[in-house]
């Protein structure tokens, strides 16, 4: 996986390479770029994204993050495809924000510097537009999650000693209420919910990919209970919400199972229901709705996400809309137990804001992003393929054609492996590398190999320790896949080398046959 990560860096440096050469870098062979070329690979730069964050508490109105200059910043819309009113302008992205509750009269949001990750939490006032850091500014702060009725704000800092995520509280319109509630060890610790009665904090502590624990933080006495199985170990839980009455949490796990199933659990470990027992996939996060009638929950589904919805009482599936290819996200209800808002992304679009309205089933389109003047109907959607690696493993990946009529015969082919390794090659947006696809004929191809997650806890750790090897063996089904594919697919470009030459680092260009001269970027 490693050595994949590194194949990806070298083309993408080559790439920066030929559009504009550094004094450092010396190149032979490539004839210098035409003006116009630069001018067509630039649209291919400009595409722009909508994240949803948040709903309005009294309005029906979203909160988004997206660019309009050189970051992405915090704005509000008020109807689907209405205007997008900016209300944060600074010289660092905005990594998300929410309205508080019940007023929405302030956004609590957060931001890092110069991408350190050391994240700070600020409020911004909708009244005269000010902004109050209410961190100390130094530590790495995440999470913000605000108390049901907007009075407190939840989050975890590594102020005590740089390391330990730790548990604060804070009232955002008093920025010196701060304080620490619970000391932890370990860098995995967040906030997944407060109770109704704003009296407990419901944890999770994550080990690793395989193994996390869930916890019960009681404000009052300030005592922190493990409510998963003590000494458990290789079962992972994910999300986790209080039910409507605080007595039980709902949450993700693959406890006695393969894939992270919704279940019910009581406080003491004990699980109550498994609500997705006949989904093989998994449930990658869920949402209650306000009165805890309905539950709104995603599967990723061989790499696409698929939204459902069910009675929370009765379990029974509820008519949902069918989602194109992609992937919905940061799924949230209005307070109106109603609009269901998500961001959503796929091979056609960039990410944008979306909301179902789940009593007549309507699904509304609240931002549409630029794409650099491209037609976004021109933009290609993968295919999936199923393939047998060398031990009879069944492994997978996305296929991207160019246009056979624009691009006939045979065409090469870029492979790009995820890295992680703990992650998953899904149908997203491609954004520049649609270049490759529109413009240079070039097919692309991600494969999932072993390790890949989102095919169960078992295919998952199949590349751990001296087995990392297997992995990259995976790569081989992939090729013979491209050798005996007969839809166009084949020639796969060859691997640039980087080597040293002195302070310079100089560029070895891979050979391209005589009839695609011109493909190779």
């Amino acid at each position: 996986m490693k050595g994949a990560l590194k194949l990806i860096a070298v083309v993408g440096m080559m790439t920066n390479a030929l559009a504009q050469v550094p004094d450092n870098l010396v190149v032979e062979g490539v004839p210098p770029f035409p003006a116009e070329l630069r001018q067509e690979a630039s649209r291919y730069m400009e595409f722009r994204a909508a994240v949803f964050n948040s709903w309005h508490p009294a309005r029906r109105e979203m909160l988004i993050a997206t660019r309009f200059a050189d970051s992405m910043q915090l704005h509000a819309i008020k109807t689907p495809g209405a205007a997008r009113k900016q209300l944060t302008f600074l010289p660092e992205p905005v990594a998300g924000g929410k309205y508080r509750p019940r007023s929405g009269d302030c956004i609590v949001f957060s931001q890092d510097t110069g991408g350190g990750e050391f994240y700070q939490l600020y409020r911004y006032d909708l009244a005269d537009g000010r902004i109050t850091l209410l961190t100390d500014g130094k530590s790495r702060n995440m999470g913000g999650l605000w108390a049901r009725g907007g009075g407190q704000l939840a989050f975890t800092s590594t102020k005590r000693n740089g390391k330990d995520n730790d548990i604060w509280l804070v009232n955002p319109l008093t920025p010196e209420s701060a304080k620490l509630v619970s000391e932890v060890v370990g860098g995995g610790w967040s906030v997944q919910d407060w109770s109704h009665d704003e009296t407990k904090l419901l944890l999770r502590e994550y080990i690793s990919v395989n193994e996390s624990h869930l916890h019960v933080l009681d404000l009052k006495a300030r005592e922190r209970r493990l409510i998963t199985p003590e000494g458990e170990r290789n079962v992972a839980y994910d999300r986790a919400q209080f039910s409507s009455d605080d007595k039980t949490v709902f949450t993700t796990t693959d406890r006695e199972a393969e894939f992270q199933r919704l279940v019910e659990m009581d406080l003491s470990g004990k699980i109550v229901r498994v609500l997705t027992g006949r989904l093989s996939w998994d449930v990658e996060e869920f949402e209650l709705s306000p009165t805890g009638e309905m539950i709104a929950f995603v599967t990723n589904e061989d790499g696409a996400g698929v939204l459902h919805l069910i009675n929370a009482a009765s379990g029974q599936a509820m008519k949902t809309p069918k989602l194109p290819l992609g992937i919905p996200s940061g799924i949230e209800w209005h307070e109106n137990g109603r609009d269901l808002g998500f961001s959503f992304v796929s091979a056609k679009s960039p990410t944008d804001a979306y909301s179902i309205d789940v009593q007549t089933g309507q699904l509304a389109r609240w931002t549409e992003s630029e794409t650099g003047g491209v037609d976004a109907q021109q933009f290609v959607e993968p295919t999936l393929v199923k393939l047998k690696s060398f031990d009879g493993l069944q492994i997978s990946a996305f296929v991207y054609r160019p246009d056979a009529t624009k691009f006939p015969g045979k065409r090469p082919v870029m492979v790009i492996i995820h890295g992680g390794p703990e992650s998953q090659s899904r149908p997203i947006f491609q954004a520049r590398n649609n270049y490759y696809l529109n413009e240079l004929g070039i097919a692309i191809i991600y494969p999932n190999v072993r390790g890949s997650s989102g095919y169960g806890k078992t295919f998952v750790a199949l590349d751990n320790g001296f087995k990392r090897e297997d992995s990259v063996r995976d790569i081989a089904a992939v090729i013979d896949f491209i050798k005996r594919d007969a839809s166009h697919v084949h020639d796969p470009i060859r691997r640039p080398t980087a080597l040293r030459s002195g302070r310079r680092r100089h560029l070895e260009l891979p050979h391209v046959p005589k009839e695609h001269a011109g493909l190779s970027p």
